[in-house]
């Protein structure tokens, strides 16, 4: 079985369907992916030669005053002229399924457990907000930055204590998708965060055998 350490002593026994999977990269890529061009405005605009006021009446003859022939002062290669090949809006996003989803994030928090970057803490000793706490918890942990801290909507008291940390990201456990738990050197997950990740990442798997 699994285990990943709990901050102030012991160990937590992981699900083995949630964090033993196969390292599927493809997927992961993919997950990710989607994930942050979901992120993506796509709001850039340009116009071409057809969308810029003016330009219909050619500038000059065809033939006869020695320049080059033009046929609007709006082509391209005219200053105030249309934009060739501009972006216009549009929309990154594309579907990725929700057991593919599931899979994904069982390998990112598999990658965690297999390389001992992950652990457990106790968010109710967090009485009300103490920055200093929250630094000698990760110091005594002694694991790099960048550091994922999940945690339940209710444990506003340590997600205060942690935000303020350089180089760490607390997240509800609601929002944190593939792209941020891979993207982390390091994971550090609230008892109940836990509970919510782990159903999240094997309820496909669930389905699947029912």
């Amino acid at each position: 079985m699994p285990s990943a350490p709990k901050l102030g002593g012991g160990e937590v026994v992981l699900d083995d369907l949630a964090f033993t999977a196969k390292f599927n990269g493809p997927l992961v890529h993919e997950t990710v992916r989607s994930e942050l061009n979901a992120l993506r405005q796509g709001t850039s605009s340009t116009k071409t030669r057809g969308n810029v006021r003016g330009g219909g009446a050619k500038p000059w003859r065809q033939k006869g005053t020695g320049r080059a022939r033009a046929g609007s002062s709006r082509s391209p290669i005219w200053k105030g002229g249309g934009t060739v090949f501009g972006p216009s809006p549009r929309h990154y996003t594309f579907k990725v399924n929700r057991k593919a989803r599931r899979a994904a994030l069982r390998s990112a928090l598999s990658v965690q457990a297999d390389r001992g970057s992950l652990a457990v803490f106790d968010a109710t000793t967090f009485d009300a907000p103490s920055t200093k706490t929250a630094s000698k918890l990760l110091a005594d942990w002694g694991q790099p930055n960048p550091t994922l801290v999940l945690l339940d909507a209710d444990e506003a008291n340590a997600g205060l204590s942690f935000r303020n940390l350089e180089r760490i990201l607390v997240l509800p456990v609601e929002d944190a998708g593939v792209a941020d738990v891979i993207g982390a050197a390091s994971l550090l997950i609230s008892e109940t965060a836990l509970a919510q990740i782990t159903a999240r990442a094997i309820g496909a798997v669930q389905e699947e055998a029912a």
